[in-house]
């Protein structure tokens, strides 16, 4: 059995969401305090022991490629000022290869993966989705590797989420459980309201094998009009086991407006040259807020 060595992060989306500020910026590019959300996303991979990453980008996205790539200049303004903990976060990522695609075309993400069938060829891979942040003790991705090497098959992370946002979610129709680890019968992506099989749903991190860009090659378009990742997850739960897990860690949805705000204020006070000045930010506002709302 092969060991997954290789993870695609899908960045190609156009980050409507976050308009006007991604008129010109990716959405993956926003930063949560005072770091890029895709860096996060990167950082996990490589605590998982990923050893090569695609990114799929998309037009007017070559900001991502600059930021991890090395900028010796900088470096050295850096070096010769002392600056010695602010150059090892600049170069923090550098320690695995990071490759880069295009999706020419918007067409979802289950054709952004199938973009970067080439590099990853006949290999177990990861797929890590920008809009969800984990914080947890053993990282997310880790988690479903472990999973992966005990059951050879494809693994999907999941959690539970309020009956009311099924429909935001690709949610699986679990057939038996183990633990954590669930059997799937069904995989459903965004069902109408109030017609979910469950309320575990599918939250942005993948251990797949090679066998799904076949199905992917084939794939017609789905929810929204785009190929969908989950559609072609189905067709590969007909031939092949896939499990989903249940994964242990908070996680941050960086992928609609509230939740970034969210996040950046709890990054923020985990921030230990942050979090008193602001913690006193916050109280003095909400207290502004009420007296306001008193009135």
């Amino acid at each position: 059995m092969k060991k997954v060595r290789k993870a695609i992060i899908p960045a190609a989306g156009l980050g409507t969401r976050f308009l006007p500020a991604t008129k010109a910026m990716p959405k993956e590019m926003l930063p949560i305090v005072d770091r890029p959300t895709i860096e996060y996303i990167v950082e996990e991979a490589i605590a998982s022991g990923i050893e090569d990453i695609i990114i799929v980008t998309g037009k007017g996205k070559r900001s991502i490629e600059d930021h991890f790539d090395r900028n010796f200049e900088l470096e050295e303004n850096l070096r010769e000022k002392g600056k010695y903990e602010l150059l090892d976060k600049i170069n923090q990522s550098s320690e695995v290869e990071i490759h880069y695609i295009r999706q020419k075309e918007p067409k979802g993400l289950g054709h952004a993966v199938w973009c970067a069938r080439n590099f990853i060829g006949d290999e177990p891979f990861a797929v890590l989705l920008g809009d969800d942040i984990v914080q947890a003790e053993k990282p997310c991705l880790q988690q479903l590797m472990e999973q992966y090497d005990e059951t050879g098959s494809s693994v999907i992370g999941v959690q539970q989420v309020a009956e009311e946002n099924t429909h935001r979610y690709g949610i699986i129709d679990p057939s038996g459980q183990e633990g954590r680890r669930y059997q799937v019968s069904n995989f459903v992506e965004k069902p109408e309201q109030g017609t979910a099989p469950s309320n575990l749903a599918i939250m942005g991190r993948y251990v797949l094998t090679p066998e799904i860009f076949g199905f992917l090659d084939k794939q017609q378009a789905g929810a929204g009009g785009e190929i969908q990742l989950t559609d072609a997850i189905q067709e590969l739960n007909q031939v092949q086991n896939v499990y989903a897990y249940d994964f242990e860690g908070k996680r941050f949805d960086v992928g609609e407006k509230l939740g970034f705000i969210q996040t950046t204020i709890e990054f923020a006070l985990d921030n230990e040259v942050l979090r008193e000045e602001l913690l006193i930010y916050l109280n003095q506002l909400t207290e502004v807020q009420m007296n306001e709302v008193k009135k």
